[in-house]
């Protein structure tokens, strides 16, 4: 009896530890996916006089020069903190925003996306890397799955609601919902700058009691080199693919719908029912972690998002929304599941640089996606387009198969949470 009570006042000093940790992390979520923007930005593009293929060199030169400036931005977050490379990330972006509302040269935007997209650099990894190492700190690392998914579902939930209510500020004007966006940024960093204390790589190396004592002069490039297991690379790889699929997808349903017969607002309603649809499944991850895990779920994502592309390809509107919305969660749960893998398998100290070498393949690959998918649509039609890029889930399903039948390891001993040394 004495044991249990004892075991229930450590899960609940863990729990207390937690929560301590991811309130403010939560409202940072709220703030930072408070874009009005989000879905409303293509018609604002098009608005400022820039051609479809216009658009979609913008959004490939964001993702693509996002993807380059992950390994740099990645190495300074290790060196001077990932509070202030988020920091950096956000104000660039609200910059950015700020900016786009102001000029309507399209060569001036395109300096303003590449500002974005190395924003955006500065963030992705930070974050993550920041929560998981403050998790460490408390000794509650266990808790990690359960806190991303809450943390995914607040941001996609968010993002929903934005897009909603970015349509009714646009009535008002183009400046109220770019300006809006930004301020929600400021906020976010103001939020993140008072509540989340700065933590550094080697601040991060120095609280696993010398787990990294041997490893503490490497580079990140040794330590990618040392944890880099062939599961591990590849499951780098088909997690890349698997946002290549989803990312593109998401937003040229837009198109696919508008082809099929759909009007404006019946898109718009879809699109914003796929983000809460998208934020809702991932409170599944914990539950679909210890159950399924990580080797099986992944095949499933892939399977759901090419059976999702292949029913768009019919040309039947209400299958294609039928699809997308019953879809689209399945990958979001993976996503949160995958992350924490990927942070059990690098080390505290090179961390941020190590997770934004994945996020450099992700990016790459989205990137690289649109301009496949985008090309594919031109070529033969929104609706065949989308089925025949069916393909990347199905191919990226058979790099995984080796994976899953030989049950390869993905992380390695370099590194164990500090909550699971105790045990």
């Amino acid at each position: 009896m004495t044991g249990t009570t004892e075991a229930l006042s450590g899960s609940a000093a863990v729990d207390n530890a937690a929560r301590s940790v991811t309130r403010p992390f939560y409202v940072y979520a709220v703030l930072t996916n408070t874009l009005f923007q989000r879905g409303v930005f293509v018609l604002f593009l098009q608005q400022r006089g820039f051609s479809a293929e216009q658009v979609a060199l913008l959004q490939t030169l964001l993702y693509l020069v996002s993807g380059f400036a992950e390994l740099p931005t990645g190495v300074i977050a290790d060196r001077i903190g990932r509070r202030a490379s988020i920091v950096i990330g956000q104000m660039l972006i609200a910059g950015c925003l700020l900016g786009q509302v102001a000029f309507s040269n399209y060569w001036v935007f395109l300096a303003l996306f590449i500002g974005q997209g190395v924003g955006m650099a500065c963030v992705s990894g930070s974050d993550t890397a920041l929560l998981y190492d403050l998790l460490v700190r408390r000794g509650a690392t266990a808790s990690y799955v359960r806190i991303k998914s809450r943390f995914t579902m607040l941001g996609t939930v968010t993002s929903g609601a934005a897009i909603v209510l970015g349509g009714q500020l646009q009535q008002i004007s183009w400046g109220v919902v770019y300006v809006g966006s930004a301020a929600c940024l400021a906020l976010a960093v103001v939020v993140l700058m008072s509540r989340v204390p700065e933590i550094r790589g080697a601040d991060a190396a120095d609280e696993q009691d010398g787990a990294e004592e041997e490893h503490g002069d490497a580079t990140a490039w040794r330590a990618m080199l040392q944890v880099a297991t062939p599961a591990l690379v590849t499951l780098v790889v088909v997690y890349g693919l698997m946002h290549a699929t989803l990312t593109p997808y998401i937003i040229f349903t837009q198109k696919t719908l508008s082809d099929q017969g759909a009007g404006t607002a019946l898109v718009s309603v879809v699109i914003s029912a796929g983000f809460f649809a998208g934020g809702l499944t991932p409170l599944l991850s914990d539950r679909a972690d210890r159950r399924i895990g990580y080797r099986v779920i992944v095949p499933v994502s892939l399977l759901t998002l090419a059976a999702a592309l292949g029913l768009s390809g019919l040309g039947l509107v209400w299958v294609t929304i039928a699809a997308f919305l019953a879809l689209v969660g399945i990958p979001e749960i993976t996503a949160v599941i995958v992350d924490n893998v990927f942070n059990e398998a690098v080390p505290s100290r090179h961390r941020a640089s190590l997770l934004s070498m994945i996020a450099f393949v992700e990016s790459a690959l989205i990137g690289i996606g649109y301009l496949v998918l985008g090309a594919l649509m031109d070529g033969l039609g929104s609706s065949v387009g989308m089925a025949a890029y069916a393909a990347v889930p199905l191919l990226a399903c058979l790099l995984w198969l080796p994976v899953l039948f030989r049950g390869a390891r993905v992380t390695t001993e370099i590194e164990k949470p500090a909550d699971q040394k105790a045990s």
